[in-house]
C-alpha cells in the first residue's frame, strides 16, 4: 500500500464562514472537520485547509504553509526519512505531533524557506472535538 494520499493547500482567508459558505454551497465541498478559525473541505479526492488568518497573521509560529501532503501514516514516514531528517538543523524539523484541529502532522523546512508538512487525521476518538 502506499503512504502519500493528496497534497491539501492551506487557504488564509478573511473570513471562514464566507470562505465555508463559498466552498459548500457554491463548490458542493463537505466539511469534515471544523473549530474556531480552522476548516478542513473535502470533495472526492480534493481537500483544502482554511485557516482564518488576518493581516500579518501567519500560522506555525512565524511562517505560513505552503504545502501540505496527506498520507496514511505520518510515523512511518517519519521513520523513513528520519536518517535523513537527522542531517537538518533540528529547528527545521518538528513531529510528529498531534494537533488540537485532529491531525498528527510532521512538519520540515526547506532550503527555500517554505514549511512543508505531512499529515494524517487522528481518529475521532482521540481528538476532542469543540
Amino acid at each position: 500500500m502506499t503512504n502519500f494520499i493528496q497534497v491539501t493547500p492551506f487557504l488564509h482567508v478573511a473570513d471562514l464562514r464566507k470562505a465555508l459558505d463559498f466552498f459548500t454551497d457554491i463548490l458542493g465541498f463537505s466539511v469534515p472537520f471544523r473549530m474556531p478559525g480552522y476548516a478542513y473541505v473535502h470533495r472526492e479526492t480534493v481537500g483544502f485547509r482554511l485557516l482564518e488568518a488576518e493581516g500579518d497573521e501567519v500560522p506555525a509560529g512565524h511562517r505560513r504553509f505552503a504545502h501540505y501532503i496527506d498520507v496514511r501514516d505520518v510515523d512511518a514516514l517519519y521513520a523513513e526519512l528520519k536518517p535523513k531528517l537527522d542531517t537538518l538543523p533540528p529547528a527545521d524539523v518538528h513531529g510528529p505531533a498531534d494537533k488540537p484541529y485532529g491531525q498528527r502532522e510532521l512538519l520540515v523546512l526547506a532550503p527555500d524557506g517554505e514549511l512543508i508538512a505531512f499529515g494524517m487525521a487522528i481518529p475521532q476518538a482521540e481528538v476532542a472535538n469543540p
